[in-house]
């Protein structure tokens, strides 16, 4: 997941010379190097974009800001004739920087360096610009899609659209492969994921695949669980990521031998560290070693985590002995 962030010291020194965490994911310069940052200190195998699922919206003409412990601020698309006067293409010069930052990071890289793009799963990015930020569940973008479904869908197509012509853009910019990010799907009932989760990403995938053959796509439809069957089933990915809250045995036996997996230690057990991490990492290693698999955290590294507890992992998956 997203490597770069507030538990890196150096990231914490470059992001206070910014104003906004907005300004420092679209100065390529600075979103360079901390995507870069990660890779140096720890030597990670792949390089993740530093940037944010709501850079789409921003692209879409829409207000989008981060407040410091408050999460990401949007103006709200809560009526119906809104969402029917939001642009149906995307303004490609807001999003240019991100394409340079790719560039720019590509450079840099050693070869044998993977570098990850990525955006959000239309659902995901439409429940905040429904809501205007997070909620308890993105309770009132669940509700306008009940009650609008037509006109929620036309968000959804607009949003599917414009997000798969953002991830072609950066694979020609140089990412290796790209992740779709569905972070609100474990919300979703079953008719309701197949309807806003499975068939928009599947449409996605489709789209890029039209244009770029040979691209390699990860699907994150987080808190998935067992309906996880069904979204492999139907979008055609190259991998599937796993979120700490999946049972492993399931995991490996349907989800595993269908497509190779990332994932899933819980980000909290890498926070706590010690003799408890180290058993996570071990049942992890454990659930997956029988096919393709992609060590990760099951989401993104919590903010206050040690850096000697990602140093503890990284040895521990390598079988190197830790530092101390």
């Amino acid at each position: 997941m997203r490597q770069a962030g507030r538990y890196l010291p150096e990231y914490r020194a470059i992001r206070g010379r910014t104003k906004s965490f907005l300004e420092l994911c679209l100065n390529p310069k600075l979103a360079a190097e901390v995507t870069l940052q990660p890779v140096r200190r720890f030597g990670f195998d792949a390089a993740i974009l530093f940037s944010d699922i709501l850079i789409v919206p921003h692209g879409l003409g829409r207000r989008v800001s981060f407040e410091n412990g408050d999460g990401p601020q949007l103006d709200a698309l809560n009526e119906p004739q809104a969402i029917r006067l939001l642009p149906r293409e995307i303004d490609q010069a807001v999003l240019t920087p991100v394409y340079e930052t790719i560039g720019r990071v590509r450079q840099e890289l050693p070869p044998a360096v993977a570098l990850l793009g990525f955006c959000g799963a239309p659902w995901t990015v439409a429940t905040y610009m429904i809501v205007g930020g997070g909620a308890a569940d993105q309770l009132p973008a669940r509700e306008f899609a009940y009650r609008h479904p037509e006109v929620f869908k036309e968000l959804i197509d607009v949003l599917t659209a414009v997000s798969a012509d953002y991830l072609i853009r950066q694979l020609e910019a140089g990412a290796d492969a790209v992740q779709i990010f569905d972070t609100w799907a474990g919300v979703l009932p079953p008719d309701e994921f197949r309807k806003w989760c499975i068939e928009p990403c599947a449409r996605m995938v489709a789209l890029v695949r039209h244009k770029r053959a040979e691209a390699k796509i990860i699907g994150f439809p987080r808190g998935a669980g067992t309906k996880l069957t069904q979204y492999v089933a139907a979008v055609p990915v190259d991998a599937i990521g796993l979120d700490w809250m999946i049972e492993p045995r399931f995991a490996r036996e349907r989800i595993q031998k269908q497509r190779p997996v990332q994932g899933n230690l819980d980000p909290l057990v890498l926070l706590a560290g010690g003799a408890a991490l180290d058993r996570a990492i071990d049942a992890v290693m454990e659930a997956f070693a029988g096919g393709p698999f992609i060590f990760n955290l099951g989401h993104g590294v919590l903010p206050a985590t040690p850096l000697a507890h990602v140093e503890r992992l990284i040895a521990r998956v390598r079988g190197v002995a830790p530092r101390g």
